[in-house]
């Protein structure tokens, strides 16, 4: 065996791992789910435009978009629901064509968790299994394993229709696993709970998805969601995957003006392209002057944009205070507005010469941690902001 690249080894119930128990990268494990050119019309509406996609074994990975951009009718055609125009699904290797739903090696859990009030806690994660020739004891025995896998260890006797929100989209989770799938499909499960329990099952998620060594596919409307729980993000825009990167990846180099304004908040300027360098690409920016673009960060504007640009992330950009030194390039603006959020504190800044090509200009945000000792400038304050051009993004 090569002590510099391992050959990889198989392990029940999960990933492929390599010598010393290392999960092996994502791009090198198996492909268990496969899209090829997936049409699908709903008569003469087009909802999925040629789908390209391999989902690996064991990744957790995310479709992104707005509402109506196809990604649950693209989860739908994966689990077996919807039929479609053209194209191609494999799961595991096999052509999907005219395998009905509950054949299909996936298991599904809706948005509403489809909970039966009338059974108890134990009786609705037993369900699936009705058909399974395993004994009453057996079968009792897979059901207490499932419930402490999503930690309701104790809760079967419980009623169902007395269980909160993340209790019931616990027991949505035990039934859909007790069936042991090679793919567990999420359908916005999280879009019923408040945001602390929402940041609460988000990371449950992530742990449980890890724990039981299978291929998890979110959508999701939620950009913060997808970046915290993914391995790696689709984003879907009218039938179509405008991306499909890494979770960090995608929010720092996004390939599109329209993708970069759809995750997260970004800054956008606009831009003045003064020539092509061996290394990148110079501008003129309204508020930040002349500098050059580093080539990696170059991507492309959408049809429909009124002309090249720059864009940034709040983070991207430091408030400088009193007179502290500026780590990079320094230019200098006035406080429009405070937004305070607890941990942080978003200030819209208007720079100086940033009306200079429309003549009325438009102000960044900047986002700065709100750390013990540090002063806060007040509304109206003039103030030093910090930025370097290898935190822009040219979208040309």
């Amino acid at each position: 065996m090569n002590a510099r690249n391992p050959m990889p080894v198989v392990r029940e119930g999960g990933p492929a791992r390599d010598e010393h128990g290392r999960p092996t990268p994502i791009e090198t494990r198996r492909v268990m789910i496969e899209c090829r050119n997936v049409h699908k019309y709903y008569g003469d509406y087009h909802a999925l435009r040629g789908i390209d996609l391999k989902i690996r074994e064991a990744e957790f990975f995310s479709l992104l978009g707005p509402s109506g951009c196809g990604k649950t009718t693209l989860l739908r055609t994966i689990a077996g629901f919807e039929d479609i125009g053209s194209g191609v699904v494999l799961i595991d290797g096999k052509d999907m064509a005219n395998v009905p739903a509950n054949v299909r090696p996936t298991n599904m859990v809706f948005q509403s968790y489809a909970i039966f009030p009338h059974l108890t806690v134990a009786e609705n994660v037993a369900f699936g299994l009705r058909r399974d020739p395993r004994s009453k004891a057996e079968k009792a025995a897979a059901v207490e394993e499932a419930l402490a896998m999503v930690g309701l260890r104790g809760y079967g006797a419980r009623a169902a229709h007395a269980l909160s929100g993340g209790q019931r989209q616990r027991v949505a989770l035990a039934r859909a696993l007790i069936l042991k799938p090679k793919v567990l499909l999420l359908d916005e499960p999280l879009s019923a709970l408040d945001r602390k329990m929402r940041e609460q099952m988000q990371v449950e998620l992530i742990k449980l998805q890890r724990q039981v060594g299978i291929t998890f596919v979110l959508v999701t409307h939620d950009q913060e969601e997808a970046l915290v729980m993914s391995d790696r993000i689709a984003v879907m825009f009218e039938g179509e995957i405008a991306q499909l990167s890494f979770a960090e990846e995608l929010y720092t180099r996004p390939a599109s003006r329209r993708v970069a304004d759809f995750i997260g908040v970004m800054n956008f300027l606009p831009a003045r392209i003064l020539g092509d360098t061996e290394t990148g690409v110079r501008v003129d920016v309204p508020g930040f002057g002349e500098f050059e673009v580093p080539a990696a960060n170059v991507s492309r504007a959408d049809a429909g944009d009124s002309g090249p640009s720059v864009g940034f992330r709040p983070e991207a950009v430091t408030l400088l205070t009193r007179d502290a030194p500026a780590p990079n390039r320094e230019t200098a603006g006035a406080i429009e507005e405070i937004v305070y959020y607890g941990d942080m504190t978003y200030y819209d800044v208007r720079l100086d010469g940033s009306a200079r090509f429309d003549g009325k200009g438009h102000p960044i945000r900047v986002s700065m941690r709100n750390v013990f000792g540090r002063d806060l400038p007040d509304l109206g304050t003039r103030t030093r902001v910090s930025w370097s051009p290898g935190s822009l993004i040219l979208f040309r």
